[in-house]
């Protein structure tokens, strides 16, 4: 059953926040830190002063509130969503998946281009029924222990867009861990699914690399492993020690934020600068819901059900492949600093790519760095779909 659901903070949890960032203990860094061995010290330390002095987080939340947002029991896990009907003659559905260390934030730009792409210069005919869901275990959605964890997110996914919402058909969009529920749906739901997009090639196809590759795939298995030697020791952390790390960061805003913010400026297409690409409302907004909720540690779950998937698992998951449509058309839209360029051989060994773009600027937060152009690309993709 599907429920209205209005964003709320405590006014007692705010009031912790604030005292918690007035008794920060700040770091001493002798020199110049900068950003290269994490979150840049002085740089941390001025959000800090702006979240507890400038940053107004009820403007934030009447800003998210004016969205649509529910909730539904889905599996018997209450999951949230936003849905923002299209305004067009036949809006199709499209279902929105977030990653990490973002959350359903990452689409408010691009919800209302897709929903009414008239009022962005766009063609009404291109509009969508907009549905964006937090994960499980991801800011107002309840965790699901069990169940097949981070595996049987897409069958949760679809569950919520056909049962609960009534839709026959939809496509679904997404990056990140987003790309990976996206693959699932359409792999295991293709008589639904009219197509799937996607800003990158699911990491976890890169676990079982084939014999032969070509050389550009070669290229692309080589840098890989060079991002997890150089930059992947978060996941590892996430994925064997995740309650460790979860009791620091769910006690501390400053260590929260320092964890979630290096990302995004090492990830995305800012030259050295976050404030270029997002503003410091954006980051601790996006921040915020996961200190409010609670949710670091419950959003390190599938990292861990990935690190810690036996034989049995992968067997399964690969039975699922084999059964599954190969047929789903799928489109990729790959950003210039995102973390990994495959080349196009490497996605056509796992689906039936009918569209594939590199895209001219943007990294791996595209709905946030680029709305527009990601807006035009997903319109192109459905266009003949629909």
């Amino acid at each position: 059953m599907l429920a209205p659901f209005v964003i709320a903070a405590d006014d007692a949890a705010l009031e912790d926040l604030k005292r918690r960032l007035e008794r920060t203990r700040h770091q001493a860094w002798p020199g110049d830190a900068g950003w290269n061995d994490g979150t840049d010290p002085a740089w941390l330390d001025g959000l800090l002063a702006y979240w507890r002095d400038g940053y107004d987080w009820r403007a934030e939340e009447a800003a998210l509130n004016r969205f649509h947002h529910h909730r539904a029991e889905v599996d018997g896990a209450r999951l949230h969503l936003i849905r923002e009907k299209g305004a067009g003659p036949d809006p199709l559905p499209l279902i929105l998946i977030h990653g990490w260390p973002d959350s359903f934030y990452r689409f408010y730009k691009l919800i209302p281009r897709l929903a009414d792409p008239a009022a962005f210069g766009a063609d009404a005919a291109d509009a969508f029924d907009v549905v964006v869901p937090s994960l499980p275990g991801y800011g107002f959605s309840d965790p699901r222990p069990g169940h097949g964890g981070v595996f049987g997110f897409g069958d949760v996914m679809h569950r919520l867009m056909t049962d609960v919402l009534g839709y026959e058909r939809y496509g679904a969009h997404g990056g990140d861990r987003g790309s990976t529920v996206s693959d699932q749906i359409a792999r295991s739901h293709g008589e639904a699914v009219v197509g799937a997009h996607l800003t990158d090639v699911p990491f976890w196809h890169a676990l079982r690399p084939p014999k032969e590759p070509s050389r550009a795939e070669q290229k692309y298995l080589d840098g890989i492993k060079g991002f997890q030697q150089d930059r992947g020791a978060y996941a590892l952390i996430q994925g064997t020690k995740p309650r460790s790390l979860a009791a620091g960061l769910n006690d501390s805003p400053a260590g929260l934020a320092a964890w979630i913010i290096e990302k995004f400026e090492a990830w995305s297409d800012c030259g050295g600068d976050v404030e270029r690409r997002f503003s410091k409302d954006e980051l601790l907004t996006n921040v915020m819901i996961y200190w409010l909720t609670g949710t670091i540690g419950t959003s390190f779950q599938p990292y861990r059900d990935v690190m810690k998937a036996g034989a049995p698992r992968w067997i399964a998951e690969a039975a699922k492949g084999w059964a599954g449509s190969d047929q789903t058309p799928v489109g990729v839209a790959l950003f210039p600093q995102d973390l990994s360029a495959p080349p196009r051989e490497w996605g056509e060994r796992f689906y039936n790519i009918t569209r594939w773009t590199r895209m001219p600027a943007g990294g791996h937060f595209a709905a946030l760095e680029e709305p527009d152009a990601l807006a035009d690309e997903i319109r192109a993709f459905f266009r003949p779909l629909r």
